[in-house]
């Protein structure tokens, strides 16, 4: 139970520090200049990643390769991203705020209260 928190938890925080995101026509994100948060996000247990590109996360388990969770972010400033994750198993739609804290590191609270990091994968 505390693994998918994690892992929902991390998809959110990662998905709103993809990038600097602004409503498009159609009210959907449509996304700025590349931004610090864009990539791929690990959790620290290794059980997720988290893709972010454009306004667009998703949350992808790493031992199936199944979408746990996605959603959409934004930036509130330069260096915090607020993410909206809809998780894919429970069904249930919830908030996170990511704060930047290094180049590899995401230090990341839900609306719950719950804290978790996530770390820069590194590009192949």
């Amino acid at each position: 139970m505390t693994i998918m928190r994690n892992v929902l938890a991390m998809a959110a925080s990662a998905a709103m520090v993809a990038g600097c995101v602004a409503a498009g026509p159609g009210g959907g994100p449509v996304a700025n200049a590349s931004s610090p948060f864009d990539g791929e996000w690990m959790s620290t247990d290794g059980v997720a990643i988290s893709r972010f590109s454009g306004g667009v996360f998703e949350t992808i388990a790493t031992d199936t390769g199944n979408k746990l969770a996605d959603g959409n972010y934004h930036l509130v400033d330069a260096r915090t991203a607020s993410i909206t994750v809809r998780s894919l198993i429970r069904q249930t739609t919830s908030s996170v705020n990511c704060a930047l804290v290094a180049p590899t590191q995401l230090n990341c609270t839900s609306s719950t209260g719950q804290q978790f990091v996530l770390t820069r994968r590194a590009r192949a």
